[in-house]
Order: structure tokens, then sequence, then C-alpha cells
């Protein structure tokens, strides 16, 4: 088989190309000819040592991949070689709350992930593709949508006529706009460029904020609330905007802490949180229950995932680079089959 892995120490400059074993899929598990993997900033982390520095090496990378069904192992029922697929975060995160056994296994860290063309995983570990959707298009679910509608319905049970603020444009909050578009819910989206802002604005969002040229973006959107506040942020910034987040919500409201694009360490003070009586929700992907609730709305609903960019396996590590500039829009993916 041909992959990624990560090997010696971390950095993209140690991303490198290799070959291993076929592998064999054992009693309940299915080996997958990948064909699509999309990368996420957890893996760029992964990959860089931010993540977890002490990650056994060497490792293949990236914790969403696409494809079709090659071999099954004994005892397996839920598909069969030629199905499509999609293999699920968290191989063992069925339903209910997650557990240190369910952290352990994720792919792209501690398991080996998605940057290969082969991959072995558990029959509970994968979920059908939708016939409508391209293996390219599937690819970009696992990770960023289902965390996305964690944070939306799973946890923040966002309804009709609520107001969510999204911070950019990469993966999770492009699928947060599309999941609160779904929900009849008011979107405000911020960025730091009027041509993603505008993009957004074409996909459903009601309002928008370039906040380079608004730096007080939370008061901003407190202000289209009517000084209100708005019921829920989808907080994928960190430490750099997090407070900011705090002043931008309601009383009552909740902030999804997600990403850490500008810092995972802060001073903070926590008056505000109780004063107002905020939930602060940290949302870690979700299960496979979500995943396949998930599905089912965006089947229903014709909701087709933004990919920004595919690029050939070949040039996986500038498929990195390009997620790490910032420049994208959706979903960055590396066509593997």
């Amino acid at each position: 088989m041909k992959a990624y892995e990560i090997r010696g120490k971390f950095g993209l400059e140690n991303l490198v190309a290799c070959e291993r074993p076929d592998p064999t899929p054992g009693p309940f598990q299915v080996r997958v000819r990948v064909k699509a993997t999309s990368l996420n900033y957890r893996d760029l982390m992964m990959v860089e040592g931010r993540y977890n520095p002490s990650l056994k090496l060497p490792l293949i990378p990236n914790s969403d991949g696409a494809g079709v069904v090659e071999e099954v192992g004994p005892g397996v029922t839920r598909v069969k070689p030629g199905d499509r697929v999609m293999g699920a975060f968290s191989q063992a995160w069925l339903a209910g709350e997650p557990s240190r056994a369910v952290h352990q296994s994720a792919l792209g860290g501690p398991l080996d992930g998605a940057l290969a063309d082969t991959m072995v995983l558990r029959e509970e570990g994968v979920v059908a593709t939708p016939d409508d959707l391209s293996d390219e298009e599937a690819a970009t679910l696992p990770c960023a949508a289902v965390t996305a509608w964690s944070a939306l319905v799973t946890h923040g049970a966002v309804k009709a006529g609520d107001v969510v603020l999204l911070q950019g444009t990469g993966g999770v909050s492009i699928f947060a706009l599309q999941i609160a578009k779904l929900l009849g819910a008011r979107i405000i989206v911020t960025s730091s460029r009027d041509e993603k802002l505008e993009r957004a604005r074409a996909l459903g969002a009601h309002d928008v904020i370039n906040y380079v040229t608004t730096p007080d973006w939370e008061k901003v959107a407190r202000g289209l609330t009517k000084n209100v506040g708005v019921d829920h942020v989808v907080e994928v910034g960190g430490a750099g905007t997090f407070e900011k987040s705090l002043r931008a919500v309601r009383p009552g409201g909740t902030v999804s802490v997600i990403g850490v694009l500008s810092g995972g360490a802060a001073t903070m003070q926590l008056t505000p949180i109780l004063m107002q009586n905020l939930r602060v929700q940290g949302v870690v992907v979700g299960h496979r229950e979500s995943f396949e609730a998930l599905l089912r709305a965006f089947t229903q609903h014709a909701v087709r995932p933004v990919v920004d960019r595919v690029f050939p396996f070949e040039e996986a590590v500038a498929a990195f680079h390009h997620l790490k500039s910032g420049a994208h829009f959706g979903k960055v993916v590396v066509r593997v089959g």
C-alpha cells in the first residue's frame, strides 16, 4: 500500500511518501480502498506536533477518508465488498458520551489515518456514503461536518429564529453555516477577507463582518441583535477570540469551543460566564449516530459539501501548505484513488 507518514520527527518536511505491506482485515474489520481524504486543522497540528507531541511515530495522518470496501474479515455483516463507505472519526464511538477508549480510537492519531490508498477499519466504524455524493465530497464529512452538527444540533439544540455567529470560512464553519440554514437560524459570519464573506452570504449568511477592518466584531454582532446578543457562537479561533465570543453571546447563550486557530492557552476572566449564565461547550467531533443523522438531513435537503480545491495524491504535502495558508474556503481534499 502507498501512504504518507510522519517519519522521525514532526513537521511538514517530515511528511513523506512511503510503502507498507498490504494489510489484511481481521475479525469484524474491513479493508477499504481509499478514494479521497480531506484535511482538517487537526491533521495539520498532528503533523506539526502541536496536537500531541508525545504521539508515537511513524504515523499516517488524516482522520477523514472515503472509498470502497475491498475485503471483509470474519464476522462482518454491516458491509460487503463493493460498498462505498466513509470512516468514522472515532472508530469506537457509536453513541452516547465519549470515553478514554473512544479518544484512543481516533483516526489520524493515535490510529493510522486516511492519507493512504488502503485502510483497515472496524466494521462498526464505517458509514455508508450517500449515492449523490462523490468520494471527494464524502471525504469532507467525518470530522468537520459531524463537529458542526454536534455543536448546533446534538449539543446546541439550535432552532428556527436563533442567531448563530460563525467564525471564519474553513471546513467546520462552512458546514455550520449549511446546518444553521437547514435549521432556520439567522447566521452571522466573520472573516478577514471580503470575497470570502460574499461567498458566505451566497451560501445563506444573513450578516457578515470583516474582523480585520472591524476589530470590535463582537460589538457589531450584538448590535445586529439589538444589543441582546447572539444565541450561539461556533468558536474556532481559540485563545485569541474566546473572550470576544463571550461578549457577543446573549445571557444564557452557548459558546461551542471547537478550534484553537489562534492558540490554546489564555488568561481570561471567568466572571462573564458566571454572571451571564453562559454555557461553554467543548465539542470533539461526534459519534456515529450523529454522523448518520447528519447524512439523513443532508440527503433530505440536497446539501453538498463545499470543496475548495482537490489535490492529487502526489501533491499531498502541498495540500497541507494550502490549508496552513488560510486561503481556502470550505474543505481541502486529496484525491487518492
